[in-house]
Parts: structure tokens; C-alpha cells; sequence
């Protein structure tokens, strides 16, 4: 036997050897059977018969089915020669078929394509190009055994085989995006792949279409020399893919050939920063203003003291023995203005009813206390329906906004977008190596891309996969396919359907595939290949059924979808995916509405996933370092740091009341201190506040506005600071003031609250109406905030002028008993003296903080100081960072904190963006097609057509990938060119269509006839027939191009059948940052309005007809497009109350009001300056604490310019350092004092969000604000404040001559009452007496510190 083997390969290689290499001679004909040497291949492997003959010429069947199959090779019906019988070109149109059906998008490609395998199987001239290198004995079915070709040199002009490559490289795949070069170039893929590498994959029979090896040489013109004897490289003509192909088919599209593409000019550069002269604009305004600031300032301080060097110096004011200025000139009724009259009016109107109110409620105290506590009940009662959001989309996107417009429509048609549960992994720690490969050379592979840790990841996702747990909901046990996304079958998923991607999936997560190896030769080199050779191959061509190794295994998931080598690694460069850093794992539920019960079931799901993830990862014999979240974790981590931070606002809050209640007291004495203590109205004063929020809560609860966190925890901070400022005011005037002869604790109270309640009431309702106003937001956290905020300061202000008056009533009686505070029954000896009470405080800043401030140098200093601050903060202004990092929502520590940081480093795609239709367009027409698809004989600039030039200019589109187009692959499916579509000619499913699986013969009939031109376009009807059949097929080897998965829910028909909703899915880049995403949302919407005026050109389309993208991340980032633009709205809104009110309440003094909003202008500008300074993102919450600080900023400055204005002193200076003394001390305890301590507790806070924007912008806001009322508002009034009122004037000039001639006249009583009367007549004793208790009285007066 071994001689009779010997003799047989001598005689076969003499055949071989002695082969004419001749025109018109063929070198195989006819089909012998089966390659003996092939198993597990994807089609039959039928090779042919060696056969050296002339070329048989054709006619009848045969020629029609060459010139069908290869009309390149059709000379007319008696003159066409071939080498191939119909049983070969049946055999050869099959796998032209399959191979066509990625091409035939583009008819040159194709041509070309199937011209190299007509030319290879059919060419007359056959012997001329192809050169046999092995032939075996094969047996056919029939039992008859012939010799056959399994190998063989086809011989190609590097011209010919150029021009065929580069028409097909860039024809792509419109479901994944991808180039379908990439699925046949082997372990190349789309980026490394040459006409050679592209030769070498269609001659290779591994690769499970090829029926034998084709060795393809490609010669060059001066290499044609060398070769053997008669061999010619085939050099035919290649068309270009933008040419018309013989047959008539028309040029291949822009997205799929580069030449056809149109000239489309680059898009423009976004605009650049505003410059001018070179420099930054801003910076140069800013510089121009503080300069136009300062030389104005200047000059109006020269002109001042010239004028004032002009006027004859005055006499330093004396007082007589009445007490009066003798350099006071007294005011004539004539010369007070109609408004200074205006403002007396106000302000004695004012303190008249408040006068009133205050003695009715501090009569009845507990009456008032009673009825308060009802009312506040019954607002409060409205807590049991309270909603609060915790969904961010409903947080912070308005239901009626474009973005959440948008997320309707498409969740509504489309569905949800599903839930992702993630890893990603490392291994830092682990050396990578370098792999000798048989077929792909030295590849590098890193530490984590190993056998061992695949394999532990298997077992990981194994795990993971196998979770079980019982659900209430469902009243059974449930497991991953009860919530799984399960895109090819999605109505009854078993778990091996679900949509898990990771690396083990292109093994089909099998152990066994894993760890298979088998001996392959290739040139002559025989060596193992294993699991490397199999990831090396699928990466690169993930779409593959079958690898080009002697494993033979597929590359597809076992959910039976492909998967993408970016959503299985990650950290890679060049696409060198084996050299990845992290391995990706993700499990994808499908997004139940929050009603549906199985969304329950989702959410039980990913906390079990939660805690295994979590249990793994404290295992220590773990080798990963990962990073991983589940849906529900932003919304778990949010609400754990909520509830974790709940004690720090607790001892916040404890702090302020604290330091209350202790900075109330008087102290005057030791004895007394448990008597003088304001615990009790320290305690009542945080009690009115907590009704007042309390109230505000429950209204909204009862009309149905939801609250949320923000509000929990900023409006109650809000009011507290608000209220305790106006209880420091009315305490400290309280404790000032002097009890009357004769007056009753109760007028008492009703007098000094008639002296500072204008006062309170102007800075409540400047805040309230500032915060009603600033609910005309679009955004639902500022509007329920505004809403809640301005309700609770109303609230407030009402209960501190009932329930607090009457507070300070109880605790002025008890006071006056000597009764102790908490131990009422215990009294002590030591009697209140009825004096003003000072404080240490008030005399701290009459004696040297208002000298010092309101010196000469020192406002000069001032002024130009806070001039500088202003300019500067405007220019910083202009370039603080818009935009809030979702990281910053999670507390320090969070596990999610690391994910983010995984994701971004490691992720090497972004997140999908759809391109949405509405109705209104018909897609059924031809027209509406070319405006859609982008493959042959679409428009230029078609939808998709659009997307594809926006991707290739991905730094400024952020368009990644370009987009799949159902439209372009629903095309391509209807292709007789292909087996997708085709039809039953018998049986109970006679006409109706045949998936790609079935056999031929019960399927002979194509969907649709070749197009003459070759652009096939359905008619109305076959669309409408044949659209269903394309969305449920599922792809497979036979026909990839079904849509079940990947198009099933991109098209949403109605009733009738009409298109009221389509998508188109395409990639944005990595983005990282909030500015990121929102730039890539205004791109996004900027080409989707752009794809929306093409597509209304188009006859029939509906003008309201549109094209929006959406990204799931929209709802959040949209609102960085208008946050400025609302910003500025909101805080101008806010701005004019303040200045509207304050100009009422003062009798419309313009001067004061414009001051008091230049104040609070300057507070709001320097707080977003220093926010830049201080890494402080512009964002909604920013947006709200500002609206927070144009309240704050009223409580420093509305008191201040009040009590300015009111002052009777004669000159500016004077007035301005009596109102610092006697209402800057006030407003410092107040409103400075109460929220720093308060602030300063919230630094120990976890979450990130309130260390930034409760604690440091807090902080700024106060110390700015205190800086503002307590610095510049002094100094600013000294110079432009507005003049003395002349009417207050006369009337306490009036006042005072009344009072003197008062006392006179009981002077000349008591001096003609003589001793012996006032020993007979002792009742007038009794008048003597309350004279000098009058004249002892006024003098206490004038030593009075508060003018009120």
C-alpha cells in the first residue's frame, strides 16, 4: 500500500507538473463531492473535478444561469465559453449569496467581488490564471470516486485586485456601524486590512465558507516576468465604486465609497473664547470698568472736598441747656418734600398698626399661642399626602421641556432604555506576555486578558447569572429571565437569551470552548492554537459565525448577538484589544415602568447582584480589582448619604439654636442670670420657624405640589436664618428700650414692635415675594423650592408677629417676678432695674468699629477696595464652569465614586444617541427611502447620509460611530441577491414568506425581481407586506441581515400601518464631564435639525414633520443650555422686589432702594466670582442657593438702609455710624452669628454635594453678605446716601418742643408749691413726684442708643 501511495503522489504531481498553462483551456470542471479535509464548515465544501479540457461553450439553462450568475463573463448566446457546469454555478451563486449579502449596498463591490469568483470557477480562460497545488481523491454521493481539486494559485494583477479592494473597504454594516470588511479580513479586521490580508481570508477554508484553499497571488506589472511558463495574472477591469456597473446598477453611496461622497466643506470650529485686541474680552472690560469705577469715584471725592473747602467752616455743634444742637437749624413746615413726607407717612402708618398688633397679642397670649398652634395644625395636617421626589428626571427636568418631551415620545414608542449593571475589572498587578501566534503573528496580550482570570470571570458571571430569589410581586421565584433584556427573543426568554456581554461570550461562556486546542498547519508550520487564536480572530471580527482556526468555533454571544470588542474591554490603543487594561462585564435588564410590578422584581434583582459583587469583592482570594453599579445605585447612595447626613443638619441646627439662645440673654447680673436667660424664647424662636416650614409643607402637600431633599434641607436652613435675625432685632430693641411711667408691659411690647416691625416686615416680603417670583422657573427642584421658600418666610413672619410676640409676652411677665426660666415655681431676690440694656456688643461697635470704618482714608479704602472686588469677581464670573458632575451626587467613599473613575478611563465608547422621526414622514415611498438610507441610490445628504459626515469630524460632533439604518437594511433584505426574503410556493404557507433556513425547493421564489438599475426599492404594498416579516426575522448565518434585535423595536407602526415613530442608533464619543455632555446634546440637536429641513423637502411630508436625538443622559444635561439665560432671569426677578418693596415701605425713596439692590447686585456677582476661585459648578443647585443669597443678602442690607434713612443726624457720616452701631449689631448677631456656626458643622457632611454647595457656598454667601451690609453698605450710604428726612425731623423737633414746654409748666407748678402745702396738702406731693420722674425719665432718654 505505501509503494502503491508513493506511485500515485509521483504521478499526480507529473500531471500537475505537466499542466498547460493555455487559452481556452480549463484546469477543473464539474463538482466531485465533498472536501474530505473540511468539517464543521458553515455550507457544503463542494469541490470540483480535475478536469484539463477545452472550454465548453454554453447555451439554453446554462448560458442563462452564467449570464445570471457572472454577466461579466457573457459573450452572446453562441459565443460564450465556460469552465463551469450549472451544478457549479448553482454552487457558486449560493455562496456568492451569503458573502453578497454585507456587499450588495454597494453594486460595484458586489460586481466586483463576484467577478474574482466567476473569473476563479467560470473563466474560458481558466488555465491561465489558476494553477492546481493539491488535488485527493473524492467520492460523490453517488458512490463514483474522481479525482479532485482542493488547492489551488489564482493569479491577480495588484491593479485588478487594488481597485476591487478599495470599492468594498468602506461599505459598511448599517446595524452595528461597523464596515463589513471587518467580518471578511479575518483576524485583520476593517483597520489592518489589504487587498492581500482581504485575498487570503476568501481563499482560507477555515473560515467556513470557502470550500477549498485558493492561494491568491498578487503580481505587480514588472513581477510578471518570473512566473511559471503560461501563467497570466488576471488583470479585468475592477469598476471604482462610484461607477455604474455593467448590468446598470448605479453607484455606490457616499457612506459606503469615499469618491461618490459630495464636497462638504468641514464643519465650522466652535466659536473660540471673546477676545479682544488679542486679549480676553472680559478681562479687558473688567479692567476698562474698574478704571471708568475708580476715576469716577475719585473725581466725585475731589470735587466733594472742593466744594466743601468753599463753604465757610462751622462752628463745632454745642447743645443748650434743652438739650437741643444750637447749630441744628429748625425745620419750617415748608421746606419738607412731598417725599420725605411720603415716608414719614409709611413709616408712622407702619408703627401704628404694628403698635396696635403687638399690644392686642401681647394681652392675650395664650389666645394667640392657641390659635396659632390650630392653624399651624391644620396646615400641617397636610404632611400625610406629602410626595417627595426622589426621581432626578422628575427633579430637574420640567415636564413640559424639550429633553423630557423627548423621553416621552420615545419611551412611550420604543420603551425604556434598559437597565445596565456593570463591572469593570483589573488586574494591575499581573504581567502581560507576548503570543507567538500560527496565524497572527507575536500579538501582545495583557496581565488581565488571561486564561485564569477569563475563567474567573466566567465563574463570577456564572453566579451572577444564576441568581434566584423570591418575589411578593410575583408570588413565586424569580431569576434573571424574568427581567432580563432579551433582544432575540424577547416574549419568552430563557436565561441563556438574556444580553450579557463580557469576554467568556465569545467562547458562548463555556468552560469546555475555553480550554479547547487543537494542531493546525499553515505554510508548511504545524502548531497549537487555543483559546489566544479564537479572541484574536473574534475581536476583530465579531460578527463572524465561524473562526479561521482549526477550533472552528463561533464568535457570536450565546444570547445569539454579536459582541463588540468595546463592550468587553477596555483601556486599549489602536483597536489592539488583547492589550486591553480592564475586562467589562454587564448584565442589561429590561426598564419596567415604576408601576409595573415586575420593576420591583428589577430592583430586587440588582440588590442580590449587589451583594454578591460586594461579597466577592471582600473575598481575598479574589485577583480583580474592580469598579461596578447596578441601575438603582445612584438613586440607593443619594438616599443613603441623605439619611447619613441627617444628624449633621440635626447638630447644625442644634448649634444655631444653642448660640439663640444663649446670645438673647441679658446677663446682667449673676443672680439673675437663670431670671435673664432667653432659652425659653430661643427655644420658641426655632419653634416658629419649624411651624412656619411645617405649614408651608403641608399647604403644598394638600394642593398637590411635591417636595423633595433640596427642599428638606435648604428651606428650613433658609428660614432659620431669616427668623432669627428678625427675633435678634426685636429682642435687642426690646431689652434697649426703657419701660415708660405708667406704661404696661403690653404697650411696651406694642411699641417697640410698632419701631422694628416695618423693618422686619419690608426684608420678609421683599424674600417672599422674591421667592414667589422665582417659582416662575422652569425647572421643578428651583420652582418647589421657590414655592416652599417664599410660603415659609410669609409663614414665619406671620407666626413671629403673633405667636413670638406673645412668646416674649409670657417671658416678659415671668421676667418681671423675678421667676426663673425652666424652673418657674423658684424666684430670686434681686430685682430688674428698668434701664436700657446695652449689651457688650452694641457700645463695641458705637465706640470703635463705626470711628474706624467711617474715617476719611478708611471708606476711601473701602470703596475702591470693593470697587476692585466687583470687576474682578464680573470677570471670574464670566468664566466659571457650567455644569454639575454626576460623581459629585455620591458621598465620599461611595462605591460609585470609583465606577465613575473606571468608566471613564477604561470605556472607549459613549453612550448611544438615536435619532428619532416622528410621524409625518412617509418612509413607504421612494422618495422617503433615498431620503432615509445611504446605500446605493439614496440622497446625499440623507438622514443617515448626514450622521455618517457629522462622525467622521467626531472632536466636534461627538458623533463616535455612525448610525444603523433599518431603512438601508430592510433594503438589503428585500435583495434577491440574497436568501432573506423569499416565498412558499406551497403548503398551508403558500405566498407567504420563507425565513433563509428553509430549503430551496420549498422557497424558489424571491421577495422581489432584480432591479434593472440596481437600486431596489419596494413598491407602497411590498413595503407595508414585507416590513413585519423583516422586523421579526432573526438573523443568522444565511441571512444576516434580519431584523429581530436589532430593528424589532426601532419601528413603531399604527393600526393602519403607517410609520408614527422610527430610530436610528448611532455612538457618541467618551464623554467624561457635564460640558461634555451637554456640547454633545447641542451638537446633536443642531444636526438633528438639520436632517429635519432635508427631510420636509420631500413631497408628502407633514410640516410639523421632525427629527430629534435622544440620549438617555438628556433630561439632565439640557438644562446647562438655558441655566444661564434662567439664572439671570431668576435672580433679576428676585432683584426687583427688593428694590420695589424697599422703595413702598420707605415712602418711595428711590435713592435708598437703588443703593439696597446695588448692595445686593454686588453680593450675588462677588458670590459667583469666588465659586469660580473655589471649584464651585454653576448648576441648578448653584442656581438655587443664589436665589437663597439674594434673601440672605436683604436680612444684611434692607435693616441697614432703613435705619439710615430714618436717622436724624445731621450729616451723612453720623448717620451711617449710628445705624452700624444700633442695626449692624443687630444684623451681625442676627443673621452673621446665627448661620456661620451652622455652616461650618455642614463641613463634616459626607455627601459631596453639601460640602460644596451647602457648606463652602453658604459660607461665601454670609461672609460676602456680612462684608456687604456691615463694610461697603456703611460706607457706600455715607457718601450717596439719601438725604435727612426733613419731615421725621420737624416732627421730632415738634416732639421735643411739646415735651419741653411740658415740663416747663410743671416746673412753675412745683415752684409755687410751698413746704407748709406740701405738709397740709401731701396729695400734691404726688404731682411733684411725677415731674421729676419726668424729668429723670427724659434724660434717660436722650442717653438712648436705638432711634428707631
Amino acid at each position: 500500500m505505501a509503494r502503491l501511495a508513493a506511485l500515485l503522489s509521483l504521478l499526480c504531481s507529473l500531471v500537475l507538473t505537466e499542466a498547460q498553462h493555455e487559452p481556452g483551456q480549463c484546469i477543473f470542471y464539474e463538482e466531485c463531492g465533498r472536501n474530505p479535509t473540511l468539517n464543521g464548515t458553515l455550507i457544503k465544501p463542494i469541490v470540483p473535478c480535475l478536469n484539463y479540457s477545452p472550454a465548453r461553450r454554453l447555451s439554453g439553462e446554462h448560458y442563462n444561469k452564467l449570464k445570471q450568475v457572472c454577466p461579466m463573463l457573457d459573450r452572446g448566446a453562441d459565443n460564450t465559453y465556460a469552465c463551469c457546469s450549472i451544478q457549479q454555478l448553482n454552487s457558486l451563486e449560493t455562496s456568492l449569496t451569503l458573502s453578497k449579502a454585507v456587499l450588495i449596498r454597494c453594486p460595484s463591490c458586489s460586481t466586483n467581488f463576484g467577478h474574482l469568483h466567476c473569473i476563479n470557477t467560470c473563466s474560458p480562460d481558466q488555465s491561465q490564471y489558476l494553477n492546481v497545488t493539491r488535488v485527493m481523491n473524492v467520492t460523490s454521493d453517488l458512490g463514483v470516486t474522481r479525482e479532485a481539486v482542493v488547492a489551488y494559485q489564482a493569479y491577480l494583477s495588484t491593479g485588478f485586485a487594488d481597485r476591487a479592494f478599495q470599492s468594498c473597504k468602506n461599505v459598511r454594516i448599517p446595524a452595528t456601524g461597523g464596515f463589513a470588511i471587518s467580518t471578511m479580513c479575518g483576524r485583520y479586521g476593517a483597520k489592518l486590512c489589504t487587498p492581500q490580508r482581504w485575498y487570503d481570508f476568501q481563499g482560507d477554508s477555515s473560515n467556513g465558507l470557502a470550500p477549498l484553499d485558493i492561494d491568491f497571488q498578487l503580481i505587480s506589472d514588472s513581477a510578471a516576468g518570473s512566473l511559471p511558463n503560461g501563467i497570466i495574472p488576471y488583470n479585468g477591469t475592477a469598476l471604482n465604486c462610484n461607477q455604474v456597473t455593467p448590468t446598470g446598477g448605479k453607484a455606490c453611496s457616499c457612506q459606503d465609497c469615499q469618491e461618490a461622497c459630495p464636497v462638504v466643506p468641514d464643519p465650522a470650529e466652535p466659536p473660540g473664547p471673546f477676545r479682544l485686541f488679542g486679549v480676553d474680552g472680559f478681562l479687558l472690560l473688567s479692567i476698562i470698568l474698574l478704571c471708568l469705577l475708580m476715576v469716577a469715584f475719585i473725581f466725585y471725592i475731589a470735587v466733594s472736598c472742593f466744594v466743601k473747602s468753599k463753604k465757610p467752616k462751622t462752628e463745632k455743634k454745642k447743645k443748650d441747656l434743652n438739650s437741643n444742637d444750637v447749630s441744628q437749624r429748625p425745620i419750617h413746615p415748608s421746606e419738607v418734600t412731598c417725599t420725605d413726607k411720603n415716608s414719614l407717612v409709611a413709616h408712622a402708618f407702619l408703627s401704628s398698626i404694628f403698635q396696635f398688633w403687638g399690644k392686642l397679642m401681647a394681652t392675650y397670649p395664650l389666645t394667640v399661642l392657641l390659635v396659632s398652634a390650630v392653624a399651624v395644625a391644620a396646615f400641617a395636617a397636610g404632611l400625610k399626602h406629602i410626595e417627595l421626589t426622589t426621581d432626578p428626571v422628575d427633579l430637574w427636568s420640567a415636564p413640559n421641556s424639550r429633553a423630557r418631551q423627548e423621553k416621552d415620545f420615545h419611551d412611550s414608542n420604543f420603551g425604556p432604555f434598559f437597565r445596565t449593571n456593570q463591572l469593570i475589572l483589573t488586574a494591575p498587578n499581573r504581567k502581560g506576555h507576548i503570543y507567538d501566534s500560527l496565524l497572527f503573528g507575536r500579538q501582545n496580550f495583557s496581565g488581565i486578558v488571561s486564561k485564569d482570570l477569563i475563567l474567573e470571570l466566567l465563574e463570577l458571571q456564572t453566579r451572577i447569572r444564576d441568581i434566584e430569589f423570591f418575589s411578593e410581586d410575583l408570588n413565586r421565584t424569580a431569576s434573571l429571565k424574568d427581567v432580563c433584556f432579551a433582544p432575540l427573543n424577547p416574549s419568552n426568554p430563557q436565561t441563556t437569551d438574556c444580553a450579557v456581554n463580557s469576554l467568556p461570550q465569545y467562547f458562548q461562556n463555556s468552560v469546555e470552548n475555553i480550554n479547547a486546542k487543537a494542531n493546525m498547519t499553515e505554510l508548511g508550520v504545524t502548531k497549537e492554537v487555543d483559546w489566544r487564536d479564537h479572541l484574536i480572530y473574534c475581536v476583530n471580527s465579531p460578527l463572524s459565525f465561524k473562526d479561521i482556526t482549526e477550533l472552528g468555533m463561533s464568535c457570536m454571544a450565546d444570547y445569539g448577538a454579536p459582541v463588540f470588542p468595546f463592550l468587553a474591554v477596555g483601556g486599549y490603543n489602536n483597536d489592539d484589544f488583547t492589550d486591553a487594561e480592564a475586562l467589562i462585564l454587564t448584565f442589561s435588564l429590561n426598564n419596567f415602568p415604576r408601576t409595573d410590578p415586575k420593576f420591583k422584581v428589577a430592583m430586587q434583582w440588582e440588590t442580590e447582584f449587589l451583594k454578591i459583587i460586594q461579597e466577592y469583592q471582600k473575598d481575598p482570594k479574589t485577583n480583580f480589582t474592580f469598579a461596578y453599579m447596578a441601575e438603582r445605585s445612584l438613586e440607593d447612595e443619594i438616599n443613603r448619604t441623605t439619611a447619613e447626613d441627617i444628624p449633621i443638619f440635626m447638630i447644625s441646627y442644634a448649634v444655631i439654636f444653642v448660640y439663640i439662645a444663649v446670645a438673647l440673654g441679658e446677663y446682667s447680673s449673676c443672680k439673675r442670670i437663670l431670671v435673664d436667660s432667653k432659652f425659653l424664647v430661643g427655644l420658641g424662636g426655632i419653634l416658629v420657624v419649624g411651624c412656619s416650614v411645617l405649614a408651608s409643607m403641608g399647604f403644598y402637600s394638600w394642593i398637590g405640589i411635591p417636595s423633595s431633599l433640596v427642599i428638606l434641607q435648604v428651606v428650613p436652613f433658609l428660614v432659620l436664618a431669616v427668623g432669627a435675625d428678625n427675633i435678634f432685632i426685636f429682642v435687642l430693641e426690646y431689652q434697649r428700650d426703657v419701660r415708660k411711667p405708667g406704661e404696661m408691659r403690653e404697650e411696651q411690647i406694642g411699641r417697640v414692635l410698632g419701631n422694628v416691625a416695618p423693618s422686619m416686615l419690608l426684608c420678609s416680603l421683599s424674600e417672599s415675594v422674591c421667592f414667589f417670583l422665582g417659582a416662575l422657573s422652569t425647572m421643578p427642584a428651583v420652582k418647589s423650592f421657590a414655592l416652599y421658600a417664599a410660603l415659609a418666610v410669609l409663614m414665619d413672619f406671620v407666626l413671629q408677629m403673633t405667636s413670638f410676640v406673645a412668646l416674649l409676652s409670657l417671658d416678659a411677665r415671668r421676667q418681671d417676678k423675678n421667676r426663673c426660666e425652666l424652673v418657674c415655681c423658684v424666684t430670686v431676690s434681686t430685682h430688674r432695674r428698668n434701664k436700657s440694656n446695652e449689651g457688650f456688643l452694641l457700645p463695641l461697635m458705637r465706640k470703635f468699629y463705626a470711628p474706624v470704618l467711617l474715617h476719611n482714608v478708611t471708606r476711601v479704602i473701602v470703596m475702591l477696595l470693593f470697587i476692585f472686588m466687583f470687576c474682578a469677581s464680573l470677570f471670574l464670573m464670566f468664566n466659571v464652569t457650567v455644569g454639575l458632575d454626576q460623581e459629585l451626587a455620591m458621598p465620599q467613599g461611595s462605591y460609585m465614586l470609583t465606577y465613575f473613575e473606571y468608566l471613564y478611563k477604561y470605556f472607549e465608547v459613549g453612550v448611544p444617541v438615536y435619532f428619532v422621526t416622528r410621524k409625518g414622514f412617509n418612509f413607504t415611498s421612494v422618495q422617503g427611502m433615498n431620503a432615509a438610507c445611504s446605500s446605493v441610490g439614496c440622497d446625499q445628504f440623507s438622514l443617515t447620509q448626514k450622521i455618517q459626515y457629522a462622525s467622521e469630524h467626531p472632536e466636534l460632533s461627538y458623533i463616535g460611530i455612525s448610525s444603523n439604518s433599518w431603512v438601508d437594511d430592510f433594503i438589503d433584505w428585500l435583495n434577491p441577491g440574497s436568501k432573506c426574503c423569499r416565498l412558499y410556493v406551497s403548503g398551508p404557507n403558500e405566498g407567504e414568506f420563507c425565513p433563509a433556513n428553509e430549503s430551496a425547493f420549498l422557497c424558489p421564489f424571491k421577495c422581489m425581481k432584480t432591479p434593472g438599475d440596481g437600486v431596489l426599492r419596494p413598491s407602497v404594498e411590498q413595503f407595508n407586506r414585507f416590513l413585519p416579516d423583516f422586523l421579526g426575522n432573526r438573523p443568522d448565518l444565511q441571512c444576516p441581515k434580519g431584523g429581530l434585535g436589532a430593528y424589532d423595536t426601532a419601528v413603531v407602526r399604527d393600526e393602519s400601518g403607517e410609520i408614527i415613530a422610527s430610530r436610528f442608533m448611532a455612538y457618541h464619543t467618551p464623554l467624561t464631564n457635564s460640558q461634555e455632555f451637554t456640547a454633545a446634546l447641542l451638537r446633536a440637536r443642531e444636526l438633528a435639525h438639520n436632517i429635519t429641513l432635508g427631510m420636509r423637502k420631500v413631497p408628502g411630508t407633514s410640516p410639523d414633520f421632525e427629527v430629534f436625538p435622544y440620549t438617555v443622559t438628556n433630561v439632565f444635561y439640557e438644562q446647562y443650555l438655558t441655566i444661564v439665560p434662567e439664572g439671570l432671569f431668576n435672580i433679576s426677578l428676585c432683584l426687583l422686589p427688593t428694590f420695589v418693596v424697599c422703595c413702598l415701605l420707605l415712602g418711595l425713596d428711590l435713592r435708598s432702594g437703588l443703593l439696597n439692590l446695588i448692595t445686593i447686585v454686588m453680593i450675588v456677582v462677588d458670590t459667583v466670582g469666588v465659586m469660580t476661585l473655589w471649584g464651585i459648578d454653576y448648576n441648578a443647585v448653584a442656581l438655587i442657593n443664589l436665589v437663597t443669597a439674594v434673601g440672605i443678602s436683604v436680612e444684611f442690607v434692607s435693616h441697614m438702609t432703613r435705619s439710615f434713612a430714618l436717622s436724624t443726624k445731621l450729616t451723612h457720616v453720623e448717620r451711617a455710624k449710628e445705624a452700624t452701631a444700633n442695626m449692624g449689631s443687630a444684623v451681625f448677631a442676627g443673621v452673621a452669628m446665627t448661620n456661620l456656626p451652622g455652616i461650618l458643622v455642614l463641613a463634616f457632611a459626607k455627601a459631596q454635594l453639601i460640602q460644596i454647595f451647602f457648606f463652602r457656598l453658604n459660607l461665601v454667601i454670609t461672609l460676602l453678605g456680612m462684608a456687604h451690609g456691615l463694610v461697603f453698605l456703611p460706607v457706600l450710604l455715607s457718601y450717596f446716601g439719601p438725604s435727612l428726612n426733613k419731615a421725621v425731623l420737624l416732627q421730632q423737633q415738634m416732639a421735643k418742643a411739646k415735651e419741653l414746654q411740658m415740663t416747663n409748666h410743671m416746673r412753675n407748678v412745683y415752684d409755687n408749691v410751698t413746704y407748709e402745702d406740701l405738709e397740709t396738702k401731701p396729695e400734691l406731693n404726688g404731682t411733684s413726684k411725677p415731674s421729676q420722674t419726668t424729668v429723670i425719665h427724659q434724660e434717660e432718654k436722650e442717653e438712648r442708643i436705638d432711634s428707631f
